[in-house]
C-alpha cells in the first residue's frame, strides 16, 4: 500500500532533575553540597532513509516519545542523558504542525536530518547553589519540560517534470516507454492510485526525473476523487507535461481537457498553474489522416499562449524523441534549484510549556502562617539564591508577577504573618 500522508503525536524527553545531597564522610563532618545534575532529555529527530518511499509505518503507530533524562545523584554524579528518537522518512517528506498546516521541516535536497523537538535540559544539582552565606542549599533545579506536538507528514515527490492529464490518456504507458519506471498499465475506470517516478535517459540527453501524477478529474482541487492526495505531488516540479487523448477515444475534447485540468491546478495553487507546460497529444497513431487536423486545432489554441504542442504515440514511440528534447531544452532554461518549502513553524519558540501549578493555603499546625508550594515554586527556587540581595529581589518580583502575593491577600494574610516556602520562612509586610 502506498501511503503519502500520516498524522502522529511526538514528545521529546524531559530533562532529569538536579539532586540534593551533602558529603558524608568519616573525617568530613560538615561536607558541602554534592548533588549532581540531571541528564538532558532526548530529542525527536526526523531523518531521510533512501531505502523507503512511503509513510505506511506511521499509519500503524501514532505516538512517539524520546527518552527522559535521568536525575542526578550524590557525589556530583551526572544523570544519564535520554536517548534521542530518530524517525526515518522518505526523501521529500514535509513535516507540518497538524492544526495550522505550517511547515516545520522539509526533508529534501541537502536537508537529510533535522531536530524537530529538543529534549529538556537537565536540572542543576544543589552543588551549584552554595555561596559564602548559603553553604548548605537544600534545593536543586527541576529538569526542563518535555515538548509535545501533533504533526502531519506529507510526502511530496521530488521530480523535475510532472505528468498530468485525465485518467486513461496514456500517462502510465508514456512513462514506461521514456523512463526506467514500470507502472501498471491498464484501462482503469478512474485513475492509477500511486504516483510513479521515472528517470529519463534518452540517447545522449542528460537525465531528468519525471513523475506520473495520478489522473485528475474535475473537482480534484476540492478533494474530489482523491484530488488533494495527488495534487500535492506536483508541488515540487519545475515544468509540466500535459498529456491529452488526441483520438478522443472516451469522447472528450482534448482542448477542453487542457482547460479543465489547468483550472483544477489553478484552484489548487495559482503558482503551480503558472509553471511552464508542454502539451503532448497522445494516441495520434489511432487518428490516421485526421491527425494533422487535430494537432492544428490544438496548436492554434495553445501556441499563442506560449504552450507548445507535440503529437506522440506512447505505444509506437512516434514523436517521443522530439517531445523529450523539447522538455530537456525547457528545463535547461529554468532555474535548477529544487523547490523547498520554507520553515514557518518553530517549535522551540512557539510551543508554550504548560504553566506549572502552585497552591496557597493556611497552615493547620501554626497560627498566622501561610504555606506556598508546588512545581512552579520548586522550579523558581532551583535557580534563585535567596541569600543574596539580588536573588531575594528577584524572588519578591516573582511572587508579585505570578499573582502569588494577591493569592496570599485573598487568603487573608496580614502584616506580620509568616509565609513558609519549602523550608524558608518570611514575615509578610505589604
Amino acid at each position: 500500500m502506498f501511503a503519502d500522508r500520516a498524522t502522529i503525536f511526538i514528545r521529546s524527553g524531559k530533562g532529569g532533575d538536579g539532586f540534593v545531597s551533602f558529603r558524608r564522610e568519616k573525617y568530613v563532618p560538615s561536607g558541602g553540597p554534592d548533588g549532581g545534575d540531571g541528564g538532558k532529555g532526548g530529542d525527536i529527530i526526523f531523518q531521510v532513509d533512501e531505502g523507503i518511499n512511503t509513510l505506511i509505518d506511521y499509519r500503524h503507530k501514532r505516538k512517539y516519545a524520546a527518552e527522559d533524562g535521568r536525575p542526578g545523584w550524590k557525589r556530583r554524579c551526572h544523570g544519564a542523558n535520554g536517548e534521542d528518537l530518530i524517525l526515518k522518512v522518505p526523501a521529500g517528506t514535509v513535516v507540518m504542525e497538524a492544526h495550522s498546516g505550517k511547515v516545520i521541516a522539509d526533508l529534501s535536497g541537502d536537508n537529510k536530518r533535522q531536530v524537530i523537538l529538543k529534549g529538556g535540559e537537565g536540572g542543576n544539582g544543589n552543588m551549584h547553589y552554595a555561596t559564602s552565606t548559603m553553604q548548605a542549599p537544600k534545593y536543586a533545579q527541576a529538569g526542563g519540560a518535555a515538548l509535545e506536538l501533533e504533526v502531519q507528514l506529507e510526502l511530496k515527490v521530488i521530480a523535475d517534470v510532472g505528468l498530468v492529464g485525465f485518467p486513461n490518456v496514456g500517462k502510465s504507458t508514456f512513462l514506461s516507454r521514456v523512463s526506467n519506471a514500470r507502472p501498471k498499465v491498464a484501462d482503469y475506470p478512474f485513475t492509477t492510485l500511486d504516483p510513479h517516478l521515472g528517470v529519463v535517459n534518452y540517447e545522449e540527453m542528460d537525465g531528468f526525473v519525471i513523475a506520473d501524477i495520478p489522473g485528475l478529474i474535475e473537482g480534484a482541487s476540492q478533494g474530489t476523487g482523491l484530488g488533494h492526495e495527488f495534487l500535492r505531488h506536483i508541488e515540487r516540479t519545475r515544468a509540466i507535461i500535459h498529456l491529452v487523448d488526441a483520438a478522443s477515444i472516451e469522447g472528450r475534447d482534448p482542448v477542453e481537457d487542457v482547460y479543465k485540468i489547468n483550472e483544477e491546478l489553478r484552484l489548487y495553487n495559482e503558482e503551480i498553474a503558472g509553471r511552464p507546460q508542454i502539451i503532448a497529444a497522445n494516441k495520434i497513431d489511432a487518428l490516421g489522416p485526421d491527425a494533422d487536423e487535430v494537432l492544428r486545432k490544438l496548436k492554434q489554441e495553445f501556441d499563442p499562449k506560449g504552450i507548445p504542442v507535440y503529437g506522440i504515440s506512447a505505444v509506437s514511440g512516434q514523436g517521443i524523441k522530439e517531445l523529450l528534447y523539447a522538455v530537456k531544452e525547457l528545463l535547461d532554461m529554468l532555474p535548477k534549484e529544487r523547490i523547498v518549502f520554507e520553515q514557518e513553524f518553530f517549535p522551540d519558540e512557539e510551543l508554550v510549556v504548560e504553566d506549572l501549578p502552585y497552591k496557597v493555603e493556611c497552615s493547620e499546625k501554626e497560627e498566622n502562617t501561610f504555606i506556598v508550594e508546588g512545581p512552579k515554586i520548586e522550579k523558581m527556587l532551583g535557580y534563585t539564591n535567596l541569600d543574596s540581595e539580588k536573588g531575594f529581589a528577584f524572588f519578591q518580583n516573582f511572587l508579585k508577577e505570578q499573582g502569588i502575593l494577591k493569592d496570599l491577600e485573598d487568603a487573608g494574610i496580614q502584616d506580620g504573618d509568616t509565609v513558609r516556602i519549602y523550608g524558608f520562612a518570611f514575615e509578610y509586610y505589604k
